[in-house]
């Protein structure tokens, strides 16, 4: 790793981002910060520019031509950068697949899928230079990976960002640069109120009882991943709570 270490986060202003924004702080990397709520990434580098450098970018990753200007634009002292964290996206419509406006479907490719292109588009050439110990870390799911009712298009989207992840680690080889999916299980973040629209009960509902992930824990592993030696890289991770697994196959009877 070199001396200046810094991170790139993407949807930064809650969750996983949020927490992953103060562990990698807390440990001297320099910050970019990425969102759509200026307000919040504001109050973030007040309390964490306190320790390290912090540079905010108010963003939507739908737009192809903000995210390359951003990143062209960046201040000299954080263009070097040493990790990136593509956390941006969101879940919508949990109603099974032919209950759910189009509109909804098209929101979650546009961020989950489109905005991931776009962003690894345009910090690609930063990590290339960076060379050995350069990190992508892609938010994936373990949906990408198990379907189950109501996930239709968000886990069809989060299984892009684990192949999409698996094909730059071959078009990357002899470069240095690691890419890893990093596919979280249930988590307490505000996920599922964003995926209901607001609802709070149904947000409380799935998490009462049980003990989930936090986004702690997540932003632990990414630091993990992040500083592991240069020569290493882990493709995958799927982090599950002990209290969470799978069932038996769904049968329709008579």
């Amino acid at each position: 790793m070199k001396a200046n270490n810094v991170v790139l986060i993407t949807g930064a202003t809650s969750g996983f981002g949020e927490a992953a924004a103060k562990v990698f702080a807390a440990a001297g990397w320099s910050l970019i910060l990425c969102g759509r709520r200026l307000s919040r990434l504001e109050t973030l580098k007040e309390t964490l520019g306190q320790q390290v450098a912090v540079h905010i970018i108010e963003m939507d990753v739908r737009n192809s031509a903000a995210v390359k200007q951003a990143i062209e634009d960046l201040p000299a002292d954080v263009a070097d950068i040493t990790t990136l964290i593509n956390n941006a996206g969101l879940a919508l419509a949990p109603q099974p697949a032919q209950q759910v406006d189009l509109a909804d479907w098209q929101t979650m490719i546009d961020t989950n899928v489109s905005g991931l292109v776009n962003v690894t588009h345009a910090v690609l050439p930063a990590l290339l230079r960076h060379g050995a110990g350069a990190t992508m870390i892609n938010i994936g799911s373990i949906a990408g990976q198990w379907p189950y009712p109501g996930s239709h298009v968000y886990g069809a989207s989060k299984a892009f960002v684990k192949q999409f992840s698996y094909n730059l680690r071959c078009d990357l080889l002899g470069t240095g640069v690691r890419v890893t999916d990093l596919a979280p299980g249930i988590a307490e973040t505000e996920f599922t109120l964003v995926r209901t629209k607001g609802d709070r009960a149904a947000s409380d509902t799935l998490y009462r009882g049980t003990t989930p992930l936090s986004a702690q824990d997540i932003a632990e592993q990414m630091f993990y991943i992040a500083t592991l030696p240069d020569h290493m890289n882990i493709n995958h991770i799927e982090v599950m709570p002990v209290r969470q697994a799978w069932q038996p196959f769904a049968i329709d009877r008579d």
